[in-house]
């Protein structure tokens, strides 16, 4: 791995004076040739919260933000298939307590990954096509939830290998599913996105039973009595292209098309109408040159600001908890001109990860101000 130190500062700029928040470039890593899709922190146990992993090609690797920009290489996995794409990975953990990390791609399998054992634990096999998402459940970190360009979403308990749910059929996505994402604190719920322009929202509450027999299942995974889950409770069409990212912030939803702004708006549901109801917008935040799809945005744990990279391999940052909207830092660099496919914000939002179309992973500090 390829370490260069760029001599340039970062370019800062804010909406409102009060709110604005300085971040300054600290390194840049060209880890390859192939483009790098995600970036992720891991917000799974406090013991790695300055850990993080990235993939590209057929390769997942391990990373340690460091004191004074410096990033170090921890683990690399590469897939035995050379024609793996990766595209997306997650953090997730064992009963235990070990640290797991999952990834899938273009080939419809996902590994799941045993970091502390080095060595892959088990791989899942289900989906008809590429895996475009892989997210864990904060509550109980043994589930993850994957989203694909077969139409559907699965649910998967990665201690015990089981597909528990799935989520497809007569009520589900029309097109590739491209973004999904677990309620922080309704264990039940999960928001899915994806080509088909729409945003949906499902139940396992009348599932959770099989969730839990998945934890105690000791018989072959395949014999599991998977579940459909046909019908979401609630669709809306809050956007009229495709929808690559969506995550949310508390009952409320960030959703992200191709129109060069993210949305943030609430489900109102009719409760005696599962499925209807109406989408209030409640305000957006603009992302200039971010028009083509598989650009995902990220927050920092408590959900305070959003990060999101645009084509032009530009940052902005969007303080969450203000109304109206403020744009706390916008990050460029002559050198970043590549689009910026997925961002990481820390755990406490100091710093900013950025992977690229190029194979690079930048990384931007906040600048400590007097007060």
């Amino acid at each position: 791995m390829a370490r260069t130190a760029i001599g340039c500062e970062a370019v800062v700029g804010s909406l409102t004076p009060s709110k604005k928040r300085e971040y300054r470039f600290t390194n840049r890593l060209q880890e390859g040739k192939r483009p790098l899709y995600a970036v992720v922190f891991n917000f799974m146990d406090y013991r790695y919260f300055n850990v993080f992993a990235t993939v590209g090609g057929n390769r997942v690797t391990v990373y340690q933000c460091l004191e004074g920009g410096v990033i170090t290489v921890l683990q690399s996995y590469v897939d035995e298939d050379k024609d793996e794409s990766f595209y997306t990975v997650t953090w997730a953990c064992n009963i235990d307590g070990s640290p797991f990390l999952v990834a899938g791609g273009i080939n419809g399998i996902i590994r799941v990954i045993d970091a502390s054992a080095e060595r892959v634990h088990r791989s899942f096999v289900g989906h008809g096509d590429s895996i475009n998402e892989i997210r864990s459940q904060p509550l109980k970190a043994s589930l993850v939830v994957s989203a694909s360009k077969d139409e559907s979403i699965r649910l998967w308990n990665v201690h015990s290998g089981i597909c528990i749910l799935i989520f497809a059929g007569a009520g589900g996505h029309r097109n590739e599913v491209l973004s999904v994402d677990f309620h922080p604190s309704d264990i039940y719920r999960v928001a899915s996105c994806g080509m088909d322009n729409t945003v949906k929202i499902w139940s396992m509450k009348e599932f959770w039973t099989y969730v839990e027999k998945s934890f105690t299942w000791s018989d072959i995974p395949s014999k599991f009595p998977t579940k459909y889950v046909q019908f979401p409770i609630f669709i809306a069409s809050v956007h009229s292209n495709y929808v690559d990212c969506n995550r949310w912030l508390g009952d409320f939803i960030l959703s992200k098309s191709v129109d060069n702004e993210i949305v943030l708006w609430e489900p109102k549901m009719k409760e005696q109408c599962p499925g209807e109801g109406t989408a209030d917008i409640l305000q957006k935040y603009p992302v200039p040159e971010c028009d083509i799809w598989f650009i995902k945005f990220s927050c920092d744990f408590h959900y305070n600001s959003a990060a999101i990279g645009n084509r032009e391999g530009k940052i902005y940052v969007w303080e969450l908890q203000t109304s109206p909207p403020v744009l706390t830092a916008k990050l460029s660099h002559p050198q970043s001109k590549s689009p910026i496919r997925q961002t990481a914000m820390s755990f406490d939002g100091s710093t900013i990860l950025s992977c690229c179309e190029d194979g690079t992973i930048w990384r931007w500090d906040a600048v400590a101000t007097e007060t």
